[in-house]
């Protein structure tokens, strides 16, 4: 069975599920997902080299902010 974020296991009652990847180098980007959605990747055009993060409310699952952090560039 397809369990939340493609996870291999379902979460507890009362879970948020969720799966970060970190992506690799220029070849495969980054992603995050969240209860089954996708809120960050390519596809989605919003991620950028660095820190990619997505900001949820805990209580209820809902997407406030993403923002990106290039340590690179400074």
């Amino acid at each position: 069975s397809r369990h939340k974020c493609g996870n291999q296991k379902s979460c507890p009652q009362n879970h948020f599920a969720f799966k970060i990847i970190s992506g690799a180098a220029n070849v495969v980007g980054p992603s995050i997902c969240f209860n089954d959605v996708v809120l960050m990747s390519s596809v989605k055009n919003n991620i950028g080299r660095g820190l990619n993060i997505a900001l949820v409310n805990g209580s209820n699952g809902q997407l406030l902010k993403t923002g990106i952090f290039d340590m690179y560039s400074g």
